[in-house]
């Protein structure tokens, strides 16, 4: 079977994979030729001698990948490749408006971190910068504006730092 052409017109979805697995499994598919996106976040690891800097996947466990749903076979026979996340055995599309958030600010170089989900918090719209037009939650810590980004069907989210003059509530 050839591998699938690289389509902007298939959903993303999420793939659940074994963990420490996100960068094998996102090489894979990729030589299988899908469109795959594993954002990343750098984190200082402190050893006993030294600190290193290291890549690490913001939402642990999972890569997400465009394809056809009907033809996912070749998707689950991917070394490290657990399952689709979805509801039984059918998997769900994750929303493109969240991804595509995830995409923006892993494009822009900005500082996230993996956050945990919440599902209190105002929702906001960021008005000016690189972001701006996204929506998310607003969190206040320590002084410091962090706009949340979720992706609901894997109930994670990331966290941005963010000028709260940039930002505006949505009604």
């Amino acid at each position: 079977m050839a591998p699938p052409a690289a389509s902007g017109g298939d959903p993303w979805y999420a793939i659940r994979v074994k963990p420490n697995f996100e960068k094998t499994a996102a090489a894979s598919l990729r030589g299988k030729g899908y469109t795959e996106f594993l954002p990343l976040y750098r984190s200082v690891r402190r050893w006993s001698d030294r600190n290193k800097i290291t890549e690490l996947p913001l939402f642990p466990g999972y890569i997400f990948a465009r394809f056809d749903a009907a033809q996912r076979v070749p998707i689950l026979a991917t070394p490290g490749v657990l399952n689709l996340v979805g509801f039984g055995k059918t998997p769900v599309a994750v929303d493109e408006a969240e991804l595509e958030a995830i995409r923006r600010v892993a494009h822009e170089g900005l500082t996230a971190e993996p956050w945990p989900f919440l599902t209190e918090g105002q929702r906001v719209r960021v008005m000016c910068g690189a972001l701006k037009g996204v929506e998310g939650q607003l969190l206040a810590i320590r002084n410091q504006s962090h706009l949340v980004l979720t992706v609901s069907l894997l109930q994670r989210a990331v966290v941005v730092h963010i000028d709260r003059q940039n930002i505006t509530p949505i009604q």
